[in-house]
């Protein structure tokens, strides 16, 4: 039986201090297409979306969202970039972080967040990520 794409990697991460606050770093190299880490956490209804005070809700689908507000869920510190590194991806109730070119270790781990989520909570302040900020 041929072996999942989302199938986890046994990679060594650590969260650490980034430009933006806390990041999340790979201390060992991921190859290209390799699944990261899993994105974590409670699942919420859209009608509860407003009921929580928090920054770290991942839309899975129509009907559920990941509050990824959770101790155990290290992707969570994973930073938005205008050119990233990595890309959320997964099967129906799932969201894998999957890596889009090598990644060196030592390296920050980072994904666009999207449209709606940019230009809510980041445009505002301006993009600080490492493409943006090096214009």
């Amino acid at each position: 039986m041929a072996k999942s794409k989302y199938a986890l990697g046994k990679f060594e991460l650590r969260v650490g201090k980034s430009a933006t606050g806390k990041g999340l770093f790979a201390m060992t190299p991921i190859p290209k297409g390799s699944c990261i880490i899993e994105y974590t956490g409670t699942t919420v209804k859209p009608e509860e979306i407003d009921k929580i005070n928090s920054r770290y809700l991942f839309e899975i689908d129509d009907d559920y969202t990941v509050n990824g507000n959770v101790p155990q869920n290290k992707a969570r510190y994973i930073n938005h970039s205008c050119k990233p590194n990595c890309e959320a991806d997964g099967p129906k109730g799932h969201v894998y972080i999957m890596a889009l070119r090598n990644i060196k270790a030592g390296e920050e781990l980072n994904y666009d967040y999207g449209k709606e989520y940019f230009d809510e909570y980041i445009k505002p302040n301006g993009c600080k990520c490492t493409k943006c900020a090096s214009k």
